[in-house]
């Protein structure tokens, strides 16, 4: 039987019911438990930040998935990162920082496995959340790998203002592309433009989004970077240009939906324009993390690169904050500090 860590408790949020439509509070347990001592082969991990991200929300759903559902009765699954403060494994020394997979808790204990050291001196720490994190894979990849942009193509990125869309774009305008992005507010399409260096952004709040690509984009869209899903997929697809491809990232304008999943309208524009739609997970590329969190760290440096983060103090605010997501309230990539 472990025994305890003397003086530490750990606060966690647990899954009580799967959802239907947005979560509620009263589809989480939240509970407060001692904290074991690391046995042979494992260590403690005090968690420091915690990564809000949409996948979280298909992650609660029962069914066929890219990855497992959260179990009810099961913590809930998120990123995180933390410092390892006590350790009974070869691999890992007390003061590392590592990123992992632990959930949304205050602390965790860990066989090392999935668990990646990351440089506490190289970029801030909440960095590696986000850029030189998932949200920094997902777009490097995406766009990368899969969008092949060609220097003078037009990408146009929806969520712009957010993790993966931030992304997208300035790499797209490293590779010479002319960037427009989508995003919810004059604030985030300011921003976008100004310190991310877009070309344009159209404020979806404002209204249909379509004068807006025919403005920005009077010869079609070469990329599209789907993280939306629903009418502002249908129309950048009615914009697309020959040979178009079309990375679906996400939707989260359907995740929190109590009727089916509506697809695209006009799917028949990948047929008349020869173009490709694609889907994509972050962990295919997982051996080739660190090809992008060099290729970005590097960009950083130069000042070429701007990373953003919205981060809300406190674990307690778990569940309210997890919604500003779906509201579209969160500027830059969500993350909670655990204090």
């Amino acid at each position: 039987m472990s025994s305890a860590m003397p003086d530490l408790v750990n606060r966690l949020y647990k899954l009580a019911a799967r959802p239907f439509g947005l979560p509620k509070a009263s589809d989480w347990l939240y509970e407060t438990v001692a904290v074991p001592a690391p046995q042979d082969g494992e260590l403690l991990i005090k968690i420091r930040y915690i990564s809000l991200d949409p996948a979280m929300r298909g992650w609660m759903n029962e069914g066929k998935s890219y990855i497992k559902p959260v179990a009810i009765g099961e913590v809930m699954r998120a990123g995180t990162l933390g410092e390892v403060i006590a350790s009974k494994h070869a691999g890992f020394a007390v003061g590392d920082w590592v990123t992992g997979t632990q959930g949304v808790q205050a602390y965790a204990i860990s066989d090392g496995r999935g668990l990646n050291k990351v440089d506490s001196t190289a970029a801030p720490l909440p960095t590696w959340l986000n850029a030189l994190g998932m949200p920094g894979m997902t777009g490097y990849f995406g766009l990368l790998d899969v969008g092949q942009p060609k220097a003078g193509e037009t990408v146009v990125v929806s969520a712009a203002a957010g993790a993966v869309g931030q992304v997208v774009g300035q790499v797209a305008k490293i590779m010479g592309c002319k960037v427009v992005g989508i995003a919810g507010g004059q604030a985030k399409c300011d921003f976008v433009v100004n310190e991310l260096g877009f070309d344009a952004c159209i404020d979806y709040k404002r209204g249909p989004i379509f004068p807006g690509l025919a403005k920005h984009c009077p010869d079609g869209v070469d990329i599209y970077f789907d993280n939306v899903g629903g009418d502002i997929l249908d129309a950048v697809m009615a914009r697309l240009r020959m040979r178009a491809r079309i990375i679906v990232c996400g939707a989260i304008s359907q995740y929190n939906n109590t009727t089916p999943i509506a697809g695209p309208k006009n799917y028949l524009s990948l047929l008349v324009n020869r173009a490709r739609m694609e889907g994509i997970v972050v962990f295919d590329w997982a051996d080739r993390y660190p090809e992008a969190i060099t290729a970005i760290a590097g960009w950083m440096r130069e000042g070429r690169y701007v990373s953003r983060e919205d981060i809300v103090p406190g674990i307690e605010q778990f569940p309210d904050t997890l919604l500003k997501l779906f509201r579209g309230e969160n500027f830059g990539k969500l993350i909670i500090e655990v204090v």
